[in-house]
């Protein structure tokens, strides 16, 4: 293993571009991105999570009418005088700041599937391995799941995409891994297999919405054609690097809400508020009585 392919990760790239129309009309003048989990925005999530994990750079790929993800990880001077004067607790706006240069932003003005997002950010990204975090995908944990990935990478180094375990009904919903060697929770990829029949399936472990990729990656995506639904797809441009570069899996020791859904959504409201020392129990009074009817 070269010292390049460990490079340290130090940068992510969180692709917020979509319109959000499964959630209109509330998504008609707000981010999806910006609708709170509980009291905290689903980018911010993801952003902690990253935070959590090492990066020092978050870099944003927005579309119009996206500004409310870059004003919220600005400073607020009027919010927070304001606050100050009134003797209010500051704590609330902790991770909201991002320090000068260490957040970017490039839009995409086309929308061309995730692949291409992905791309858009190739001069931000540089010579440098980086991170990819869908914040549809909500990864909760003790530990959260780049966290694990980076701790997985620095060992082997590679490309990495995140998986969970699911029952093998489900497969045929999600991109599935072709499972080479396992040791633990690291699994060997030899190769990727998009929305299978549960028949024809390698393996039962979806892939999860977080990555650490080479920067080759973004010269693969530079020359592919489009794939499924007419879009430049980022899966298709990892399948065409394995077996040229290490390729591993880290199943995630924690939960995925699906928050592109409105029933994932709630369901991720509710998990996170039942684990709110401040809240939980009247949300579990709450639930038992709208349960009653």
């Amino acid at each position: 293993m070269t010292d390049k392919s460990r490079k340290p990760v130090r940068k992510a790239v969180f692709p917020v571009a979509g319109l959000g129309t499964r959630f209109l009309p509330a998504t008609k003048a707000v981010p999806k991105e910006m609708l709170p989990i509980v009291d905290r925005p689903l980018i911010q999530y993801a952003v902690d999570e990253a935070r959590e994990a090492g990066i020092e750079q978050m870099i944003f790929v927005t579309g119009r009418g996206k500004s409310a993800i870059e004003d919220h990880f600005d400073i607020s001077f009027e919010l927070e005088a304001t606050m100050r004067e009134r003797g209010k607790d500051m704590s609330a706006l902790d991770g909201t700041r991002l320090a000068p240069g260490h957040c970017a932003y490039v839009r995409q003005q086309e929308p061309m599937g995730l692949g291409h997002a992905v791309w858009c950010a190739r001069d931000i990204v540089g010579d440098e391995p980086f991170a990819v975090l869908l914040p549809d995908e909500l990864m909760w944990g003790k530990t959260g799941c780049l966290k694990q990935m980076v701790d997985a990478y620095q060992e082997v180094g590679g490309n990495f995409i995140s998986v969970l375990e699911v029952p093998r009904d489900e497969v045929s919903s999600y991109g599935v891994i072709d499972p080479g060697k396992a040791d633990g929770a690291l699994t060997e990829v030899v190769g990727l297999v998009e929305k299978p029949k549960m028949e024809d399936a390698p393996s039962n472990k979806i892939v999860s919405g977080r990555y650490i990729l080479q920067p080759e990656v973004m010269r693969t995506l530079e020359n592919q054609g489009k794939g499924a639904g007419g879009e430049i797809q980022l899966t298709d441009a990892m399948a065409r690097m394995i077996g040229t570069q290490p390729f591993h899996a880290v199943t995630f020791e924690g939960r995925r809400f699906d928050c592109g859904s409105k029933t994932g959504f709630v369901e991720a409201t509710l998990a996170l508020a039942l684990e709110r020392e401040d809240m939980a129990a009247q949300v579990r009074q709450i639930a038992a009585r709208l349960l009653r009817g």
